[in-house]
């Protein structure tokens, strides 16, 4: 197999006669969305991408039912605190054949139609869904615990380790410049 190859792919023909069952596990540099959410600085990858998929021919549709898990090295948005966190997604997508006939107009879309994708020729690549699963769970504001109490605004001291001493009691920043108005009766 070739490097950036993948056998989590969907044969149309196998699937359409028996349920197809896929099972993978890749470095994350296998997925070009990962990478990117690296050199970004949003996470790190510590484990490998995992994947198990199972698919099945419904009607006109193939239904990929799978997990996706990894672990990632995160930077509290607190407390600047690196920590490790595991990664679990489950989904369910739904992949009907491309018609060609491409709307340019808006329409409403059903819950069904939210997790469906089309594909074309006779095989279905799943990596990008796989990487778009994980990607889906990497928190956008990640905390190290939901009791964090962050850094000192003053000392820059990290408040989970203790108290700093400072006086934070009155500062609001936001309303800082209005103490020096002087109003007139």
């Amino acid at each position: 197999m070739k490097k950036g190859e993948t056998v989590l792919k969907i044969e149309i023909e196998k699937v359409k006669k028996k349920q197809v069952d896929l099972s993978e596990v890749e470095p994350a540099s296998h997925f070009p969305a990962l990478m990117e959410m690296e050199k970004a600085g949003e996470c790190s990858f510590t484990t490998p991408v995992a994947a198990q998929v199972s698919a099945i021919w419904e009607y006109d549709h193939v239904r990929a039912t799978g997990k996706v898990e990894t672990a990632v090295k995160l930077t509290c948005s607190r407390c600047l605190a690196e920590y490790e966190s595991p990664i679990s997604s489950e989904f369910t997508i739904f992949y009907t054949e491309a018609k060609g006939d491409e709307l340019d107009e808006e329409v409403e879309l059903s819950d069904e139609e939210l997790i469906s994708a089309s594909y074309t020729g006779d095989e279905i690549d799943l990596a990008p869904e796989i990487a778009e699963q994980v990607m889906l769970e990497v928190p956008y504001k990640p905390l190290c615990k939901e009791s964090c109490l962050g850094l000192c605004p003053q000392c820059g001291a990290d408040l989970n380790a203790g108290e700093c001493g400072c006086d934070r009691g009155g500062i609001n920043l936001k309303m800082a410049a209005l103490k020096k108005i002087k109003i007139e009766k």
